[in-house]
């Protein structure tokens, strides 16, 4: 066993508890996903994977191993705002970097658009089929034409798809990502993967590779090979394709004789678009038995699909302890000997023992939930404790998450026991005060830490 060993870590987009086969979709739902659940029966699966609430928060989370909040980006990054990364934060590419890793980052980025906040300024030698903003901009371009937007916007509003091939140099355009290439994207990405872990298994470095995949967030067209092979629409052909492309990245390290030395991290950024407006896509997605989607502070938001594969140092086991999204930067940080900056908080907690057996509990036992520079949300133990209520629109079709309302509540907040009612249809706030004086300390504790470290405003197109 070496003591740096190669890491691969997968990204899918918006993909729900619910769209899994091993988390009680597959073959019932339409849709088998025998690559993913394969890759989970031989790892440990992460029945309680908490993430922020939507891709740009759960992505800075990810790299810097903090709550969003703190770096400004809890909300979603829009077209033409000015939040973005900042080059004194430390990510995970960072930590790879700091022990002579090779790195590389592949697809979307979502965490701003200038040259200073790309992947290649934040650890990664290299950022390939890279695009800002997401995959509802394929969406956005080709609506711009049809309903005549002036040529200006049309050419400012277009996708690109980039890449930089060396640390930090700007990233070059090379074409649109348009609706055409919608289908392809994820295909490429990963014969370049394939093709990378190839040429650097025999190399004396490791290598850390990192892919941000487009599936199955909106709009979802499969390429030619898999439209109609779910029984359920292009949502459930771009799933499969999505198990398709992961079972080959597993095969591309069998092959190349790493597995030993490799470490496995699948995981989604957030829980689905269920009420999506492209209406092919509306209630196809799903968060399983948990309430929620993508945007919104309900556990189907903050809770989906998590699992790491690491022969020799992981058993094949189910974990059953709370893991977020945030404990990836000071994990690998303590497998690779990495000390972490002192100069700010970090969220994320080393969940190293845990993972590897060696603790038979989390070390993790709360996480926070935010909408903006709002705290939405207090997960502690099995109760989820909410700050305010947010519900879909009073419109036709209704729309929840991130395009639904929020409303304040009275003063007291409500709470859901998310095991006794996993689809916390029933406050139990009164018979259970109790649960505030935990709900009460966990904010109480965060709130300290802004005396010293106060948060930059969040990104916000309706509140200026």
């Amino acid at each position: 066993m070496t003591d740096r060993p190669n890491v691969v870590f997968l990204l899918a987009d918006n993909l729900g508890y619910g769209d899994v086969g091993c988390y009680g979709a597959g073959e019932q739902r339409g849709m088998p996903t025998p690559n993913i659940d394969k890759l989970a029966s031989e790892g440990v699966k992460l029945n309680q994977f908490m993430v922020e609430a939507a891709c740009t928060p759960s992505r800075a989370a990810l790299l810097t191993g903090r709550y969003s909040v703190r770096t400004g980006l809890s909300l979603i990054v829009a077209p033409g705002g000015s939040a973005e990364l900042q080059p004194d934060e430390y990510t995970l590419g960072n930590v790879f970097k700091d022990r002579e890793y090779s790195t590389i980052y592949y697809g979307k980025w979502h965490l701003g658009e200038s040259a200073q906040s790309d992947p290649q300024y934040f650890g990664f030698d290299e950022w390939r089929y890279g695009f800002y903003g997401s995959s509802d901009g394929t969406l956005s371009g080709d609506n711009m034409r049809r309903f005549h937007a002036p040529p200006e916007l049309q050419e400012s509003g277009t996708i690109m798809v980039r890449e930089a091939r060396t640390p930090n140099t700007p990233s070059e355009p090379l074409f649109p990502y348009d609706l055409e290439y919608r289908r392809r994207i994820d295909n490429e990405m990963t014969d370049d993967a394939v093709q990378y872990i190839h040429d650097h298994a025999e190399k004396d470095e490791p290598f850390f590779l990192f892919m941000g995949l487009t599936r199955p967030h909106f709009p979802n067209l499969p390429s030619d090979e898999f439209e109609g092979k779910s029984r359920i629409g292009g949502y459930g052909d771009c799933i499969m394709e999505l198990d398709h492309n992961v079972g080959r990245i597993q095969e591309a390290i069998d092959n190349a004789g790493i597995a030993e030395d490799t470490v496995f991290v699948f995981i989604s950024d957030n829980g689905p678009t269920v009420t999506s407006t492209v209406p092919n896509e509306m209630h196809v997605a799903s968060a399983g038995p948990w309430r929620g989607e993508l945007g919104d502070a309900w556990e189907g938001s903050a809770r989906t699909v998590g699992m790491i594969k690491w022969p020799g140092h992981i058993e094949p086991n189910t974990a059953e302890g709370m893991v977020s999204i945030m404990d990836f930067l000071p994990t690998f940080a303590s497998i690779l000997g990495i000390d972490l900056p002192g100069d700010r908080p970090i969220d994320g907690i080393d969940q190293a023992d845990y993972l590897t057996g060696e603790k038979a509990t989390s070390n993790r036992e709360a996480v926070l939930t935010f909408l903006g520079n709002r705290l939405a949300a207090v997960r502690w133990r099995q109760w989820r404790v909410y700050t305010m209520n947010t519900t879909l629109t009073d419109q036709n079709p209704s729309i929840g998450g991130y395009l639904g309302y929020h409303n304040e509540l009275n003063g007291l907040p409500m709470a859901f026991n998310i095991e006794a009612d996993p689809r916390e249809m029933r406050n139990a706030i009164v018979e259970n005060s109790w649960v505030m004086r935990p709900y009460l300390g966990m904010i109480g504790q965060y709130q300290a830490t802004l005396k010293k470290h106060p948060n930059p405003p969040p990104p916000n197109i309706t509140i200026f």
